[in-house]
Parts: structure tokens; sequence; C-alpha cells
């Protein structure tokens, strides 16, 4: 329960923190939730990289889904991904987890 828990506070206050303040404060947010719900640092690893994972993989699909996915196959051009949004987003949201699951990492160890 506290993973689930967890790993949507982590999302629900990224995408809050985010609406007010520079992208990249999703990490305090993360590293709070690892303070405030004890688990092992393994799992407050994943659950920062699930909670930040999902909600930058959400947020860039609907934004795609909005443009005709134009934006994202130029970039992914540029990246030389063949024209492949999806692997853009993915890339974005894998970067986005881990910086989030290293967030979280340092609070489960300054919890201790």
């Amino acid at each position: 329960m506290k993973l689930f828990v967890s790993i949507l506070l982590t999302a629900l206050l990224g995408y809050a923190i985010v609406l007010f303040l520079p992208w990249w404060t999703f990490v305090f947010t993360s590293c709070t939730v690892a303070i405030i719900i004890p688990q092992k640092s393994i799992k407050s690893f994943a659950t920062g990289f699930a909670g930040v994972f999902l909600l930058w993989a959400i947020q860039a699909y609907i934004l795609d889904i909005n443009n005709d996915h134009i934006l994202s196959q130029k970039v992914a051009a540029i990246f030389q991904l063949g024209n492949s949004s999806v692997l853009l987003i993915f890339i974005s949201a894998f970067i986005g987890g881990l910086i989030s699951a290293f967030a979280a990492l340092t609070g489960s160890f300054a919890r201790k």
C-alpha cells in the first residue's frame, strides 16, 4: 500500500510543483515523499522512478497527440531515432524517472 501511495504522491506533487516553479523542482517532491513515507532504499528508488516516469510519459503523450506528433517526429529525426515519437517519449520519461529515483534515494538515506 505504501508503494502505491508513494508513487501516486510523487506523481501528483511533481505535477503540482512544476506549475509554479521550474521544471527541475520535482526533485524536491520526490525527496520529500521518500523522507515522509518510510520504505527500504530500493523501494524508495523504485517509487521515485515510477512516479515521475509515468507522469512525464503521460504528459508527453498528451502533448504529442495534441499537435499530431509533428514536433516529436522532428526532434526524433534530429536525434536519429527514426521519426519515432514513442521512443522519444520513452527516453524523456526514463531520464526524468532516473533523476527522480536518485532524489528519492537521497531522501531515503537522509531519513536514516
